[in-house]
Parts: C-alpha cells; structure tokens; sequence
C-alpha cells in the first residue's frame, strides 16, 4: 500500500512536501482552506514584492536625471498596480495548483484537523459532509496571520493590517507605520516612494533591531532624505481613530498624527482548530514544537512554515517541506544535511535593498568569537556608478585562521540577488579565497563580492 501522506496547508512548505512526497510514490491528499500557494505568500508576501517593485520602478524614473535624461516625475495608477497584483497572484496559484494536478495530489478545500492518532478531518467549504482521512503522516502547514494590538480596531479603511494594503482603498496622505522590523520598513519604503507622507513609530534606538547597525543606519539616512519622520524610542500603546485622521499614542507621551495608520507588529501562527491538544502535539505559543527534522511531539505529525515557529521565509518553509516528505519516506535513515536556519539568507527588499546570511558581526563579537570583518563600499563599483546608485556596502565575515566565510551583509542595488553568492559560501563551507579567484564579470555588482573578500 503507498505511503497516505496529508498535508493540511497549502502555502510554500505544504506544496513542496506534497510534491516531493508524490514525486516518491505517495499517496497525497492536501487541505486548504483558502488559496492554494498560501495566504501569506500570495495575499501579503507576492502583492506587496510587487507594490516595492513598482515603487522602485518610480524611484528610478526620479533619479533618470543622474544618467543623462530629463527629469521624470512618475504617476502612479491605483487601478492598474491593483490589477497587477491581482494578476500576478492568479497566474502564481494556477501554477501551483497545476503542479500539485500534475503530481496526482489531491485537493479539498476545506478545513482539515486532527482526529485520531493516524485520522485527518476534512470538512469541505461547500457544506458537504466530513471525511474523515487516513494518513500515515501528518504534515500541519497552516501559515499565520498579522497580530493585531488589543488596542486597534482593524477597520480597513483608516485602520490597516498589510492584508489591507496591497493597495488599500485609496493612496493615504499621510501613513502612520507602527513596527520598525522588515515588513514595516518595507511598508515605508514602498508607500514614501508612491509619494505619502510616513511617520515611522520605532520602539528602540534604530530600525531593523535585529540587524547590523551599520545595515540599518544605511536605510534610516535614505529614509531620512525621502523626508520620513522617525520616532525612536516610542512604543505604541493607544489609538484615536477620527473622521479625516488617525492619532497614534506613545508610552513616551508622544503622538503620531496620519491619516491612516498600518500595523506591522508581526504575526501569529494559524494552529486554532487543529486538534493539537487532542492529538497530544506540544506548542509553544501556538507554535509547533519540532526537532531537527520537522517533526513534533507525535512521531508521524510534522510542522512547517510559519506554524513551526522557525524562521518564517518562504524560502525556508519550502525547505522544510521537503526535507519532511524526504525523512517521513525513508530517505534520511542515513548521515545527511540537516537544515541549518543559521545560514538562511535573507533579504529586505526596501530601496536600497538589504540582505545577509550567516553570522551577524555584532553577535560575534557579544560572543567574544574572533572573525575578520572586510567591508568594502559601492562607491568603488565601477558598475554601481554607471547605475548612477553607489550607496551600500559590501561586508563579509570570515575565520581568521581559516578563511572560511561565516556571513555576510550586503546593502545597495540588487542585493537580494548578490547575498546567494555568499549563501553558497556559507553553506557549502567555501573559503574566501574561492570568491577572491573567480573571474567574475566585469563590470558588475558582483565584483564588491570578491573585493570584500580580499
């Protein structure tokens, strides 16, 4: 009998294990609730990839002076980037959807949750009876959803989640943007470049907490030059929603003023009627707890994605997905690479773009770890100045003794796309010297890649 392989979700990490799974001779039946491709990858990641696209696209007509062209000062077309949008989401989940077809996956669309140590409800949308499946694993990748303060009445009109956003009814005048992490700054970016007026509400001393310092203050100076407004160190905590505006109040006694206001406070995971506490599989937050492998407390149940609690990049939930439908088919009885969330690259695709991977140099240093940190600017890219854009750096962080690449923070032009070289590095254990004699293109952005790592 093949393997009765369910997956209850279909976003990145669910679509590749069903995929993979079907591809190694299993049975496979996923449930969806609401758009295979997921929620959060077609209806917030892709959308809002497609707005920064767009508004990056107007940036450039701006700086077309700075190559030998008049000025240009572009008009943005709220019917036509909606329709984009709407297009590029369709054609992405009809290709999902055929791939899933083509590998004899079977699709419900309904809700699915655990009943019985190896029984999977599903309960169609339609309002047709409940069947009940039986799975031999289990595969939870139901994604999450934006947080909402208990102080915000989510109306999405003046009070926006970014499911609201993309775009929202009309342009605002002036957008309040409560979190300073990679979805709000990402949100101020687009939406200054569309040409409102932000306010950025930052609760610590700079934006992107996480990240390098000198990464972050890179994007606070270009934000600064589009004319954003910064409140650093002020936490939200109440909101005042009029006829005509929004005031935003701060611990600190401050208040933001807009005309709309977006909350990008982070998210949270999707794992409500699961049947988790039923099926005895431990959370943690509403988040599945998993080893090395994906799988949960229940040996045959495995969380990926969001729901997971790991890194939540699409990237990374597709990895997930199939490396569980590897180890739950028996490929992994063996020594093999497990995954190492350490060295997932990532990206923030604000103007300019900003991308790492590896290990960060401040955590490095807090550790007392020894590294030699090589950072050289865009400023000397013969490429980047015919771009007429040299802002950003390049940074790399190797093992002094070894000259192994241990990460690495790029910050300028098509960075999302220059990290994957270091990604390579750093996973693949490669040397600087492996960068510094490849004979690169010339000229191009890649090249600060191998200058750095000299």
């Amino acid at each position: 009998m093949a393997h009765r392989f369910v997956v209850i979700g279909g976003g990145p990490a669910g679509n590749q294990a069903a995929t993979t799974a079907a591809r190694l001779g299993a049975r496979v039946t996923m449930i969806e609730r609401d758009v295979i491709g997921g929620a959060a990858h077609l209806r917030d990641c892709i959308p809002s990839k497609a707005m920064i696209a767009t508004g990056g696209a107007m940036n450039d007509m701006r700086r077309a002076i700075g190559m030998g062209l008049g000025a240009v000062e572009p008009v943005l077309d709220l019917d036509g980037l909606r329709d984009r949008i709407g297009g590029i989401e369709d054609r992405l989940e009809r290709s999902v959807s055929g791939l899933l077809a083509d590998q004899g996956v079977r699709i419900i669309a309904g809700r699915g949750r655990l009943v019985g140590p190896h029984e999977v409800e599903a309960t169609p949308l339609d309002g047709g009876a409940p069947e009940i499946i039986a799975a031999d694993t289990v595969v939870l990748a139901t994604g999450s959803r934006p947080r909402i303060p208990d102080f915000a009445e989510v109306d999405g009109a003046r009070v926006l989640t970014t499911r609201d956003a993309y775009p929202p009814p009309a342009l605002p005048e002036h957008l309040v943007v409560i979190g300073s992490g990679v979805t709000g700054v990402e949100f101020v970016h687009m939406f200054s470049a569309f040409g409102c007026a932000v306010t950025l509400i930052v609760s610590r001393q700079q934006v992107l907490p996480q990240k390098d310092p000198e990464v972050a203050a890179v994007l606070e100076d270009h934000f600064l030059s589009r004319g954003v407004k910064l409140l650093k160190g002020a936490r939200a905590e109440g909101l005042d929603v009029t006829n005509d505006g929004v005031a935003v109040r701060c611990d600190d006694g401050r208040i933001a003023r807009g005309t709309h206001v977006l909350l990008c406070i982070g998210s949270i995971p999707n794992s409500e009627e699961l049947g988790l506490d039923e099926a005895d599989v431990k959370t943690d937050g509403g988040y599945v707890v998993v080893d090395h492998n994906c799988r949960s407390s229940v040996p045959h149940v495995y969380a990926a994605g969001d729901l997971s609690g790991k890194l939540p990049l699409s990237s990374v939930a597709s990895m997930q997905g199939r490396k569980i439908a590897e180890h739950a088919l028996g490929l992994h009885r063996g020594p093999h690479r497990h995954l190492d969330y350490e060295k997932a690259a990532s990206a923030i695709f604000t103007d300019p773009e900003i991308a790492d991977v590896g290990l960060v140099e401040a955590d490095a240093f807090a550790s007392g770890r020894k590294v030699r940190v090589t950072k050289v600017p865009f400023s000397a890219s013969a490429k980047a100045l015919i771009n007429d854009d040299w802002r950003g750096f390049v940074k790399i962080i190797s093992d002094p003794a070894t000259g192994v690449v241990l990460g690495g923070s790029i910050v300028g032009q098509h960075a999302a796309e220059l990290v994957s070289v270091l990604a390579l590095a750093v996973t693949a254990g490669l040397k600087v010297n492996d960068i510094v004699e490849s004979l690169l293109v010339h000229p191009a952005l890649a090249e600060s890649l191998a200058d750095a790592a000299e």
